[in-house]
């Protein structure tokens, strides 16, 4: 039987989430805004309508967004990685086999009918998703994950499409690459798009039939394995596992300049304690932690200072890596420096199923045991009751310079207090 590749993409995730949630905001133009409220980065089907652009700065768009009635939502990340998780178990209910490839796309195998059409395996899938969260997907069908992703852009660009584009059951599939743009297409950059249109090639029909050896010699096998791709050969598996992570940065802007060294040590160890549970959520340890701070790149005046430390045993242990960075601290503060961001990066990381002994650091097995079973306890009950609900007295009671979210919307899947209550 012929095999298919799907990709499935939450149509504008982060407001389509807001709207989810909040009955109110259906069919009403919806943006939500970056750190500290900053820029634009998600807008509703009827905000694009609007006209209003990605990436603008909220202080300029403020009045035109009152004006035109768009409702604002500061960034919910709790809400959105939840929504996630929930897309994407319901997705593995329908695949055969699925790559989470980002927070709202997934790569899905699957195995075609008799008469190869899964128009009808589609839709369906598309009601269900609508119906169990609320939330509106494309799915773009083909034999090669580049196909796919083409289908989705027809499947999400042509109304009359309805969410659904199979480029492996359309007939002639040519008319349809004509219409995507060279610089659209998958695994194309600013560059290679540049060079395709000093020879002619404009759209992802006349890349895919270019000479070539002329795309490899530019490209490499990059190029000819996207050509093979576009020409229906699935030459980029799935990948089903993550693979291990190299690095892990945990790291944010201040609600407002920090000039005190308490409060800069409040931020890196909240930060540090963000980062200690991604490791151990990850199943690796750290060998290495960097902890870094600057001021705003608009200020003149521009400062910057990072600083390293190496742990003579890899550990994901909070304490162990707080005892680690704090004191760290005072070597990048500054007095009378508005710094306007901080940092920490660990590094080296290594898997958590051999831990590499130190000659002069004895260490316990009953006693690192122990430590790993406590602070499991505490990940559990802070992924049960909400983050925070055990808190390291190191990170302060209620800083201020936290980031600003005074457009924050309802949060009732992740948060006890927002959950609606009705009363008869």
């Amino acid at each position: 039987m012929a095999k298919a590749t799907a990709l499935i993409d939450a149509n504008n995730f982060y407001a389509s989430c807001e709207q989810s949630l909040d009955p109110a905001l259906q069919g009403k133009p919806v943006v939500v805004l970056s750190n500290n409220d900053g820029c634009i980065v998600a807008r509703s089907a009827e905000a694009r309508a609007l006209g209003i652009a990605m990436g603008t700065p909220f202080f300029q768009a403020r009045h035109d967004l009152e004006r035109l009635n768009v409702v604002v939502r500061s960034s919910n990340y709790a809400l959105y990685a939840d929504m996630s998780q929930r897309l994407m178990s319901l997705l593995e209910q329908q695949a055969e086999d699925l790559e989470i490839y980002s927070i709202d796309e997934a790569f899905a195998c699957l195995t075609r009918p008799v008469d190869g059409d899964l128009r009808g395996w589609a839709r369906q899938l598309r009601a269900r998703i609508k119906h169990n969260l609320g939330l509106p997907i494309a799915i773009g069908l083909g034999p090669s994950k580049s196909q796919a992703k083409l289908a989705n852009q027809l499947a999400k660009g042509i109304p009359a499409h309805a969410g659904v584009f199979d480029l492996g059951h359309c007939g002639d599939p040519d008319p349809w690459l004509e219409t995507i743009a060279i610089e659209d297409v998958w695994g194309i950059g600013r560059k290679l798009a540049h060079w395709c249109r000093g020879r002619g090639i404009t759209n992802a029909r006349q890349l895919r039939d270019m000479p070539t050896g002329v795309l490899k010699a530019k490209a490499g096998v990059v190029g000819w394995r996207l050509q093979r791709e576009l020409r229906g050969h699935a030459c980029l598996p799935l990948a089903l596992a993550p693979s291990p992570k190299q690095e892990t940065c945990v790291s944010r802007s201040f609600s407002r300049p920090v000039t005190s060294l308490e409060e800069l040590q409040q931020a890196i160890a909240t930060y540090v304690v963000r980062a200690a549970e991604k490791l151990r959520k990850q199943g690796q340890r750290a060998a290495a932690l960097t902890i870094y701070t600057r001021t705003s790149p608009f200020s003149p005046g521009f400062y910057s200072r990072s600083a390293s430390r190496q742990l003579d045993l890899p550990s994901n242990d909070t304490t162990v890596l707080l005892k680690a960075a704090l004191p760290l601290v005072a070597r990048i503060f500054q007095p009378h420096r508005p710094l306007a961001k901080a940092g920490v990066l660990m590094q080296h990381l290594q898997g958590i199923h051999h831990l590499q002994q130190h000659l002069l650091t004895p260490c316990d097995p009953a006693d690192l045991q122990r430590r790993e079973v406590l602070l499991a306890t505490i990940d559990g009950l802070n992924r049960r009751y909400g983050s925070g609900t055990v808190a390291w007295a190191a990170c302060g009671m209620t800083p201020s310079w936290m980031m600003r979210r005074d457009r924050l919307g309802q949060a009732c899947t992740t948060r006890l207090s927002d959950v609606p209550v009705v009363r008869a």
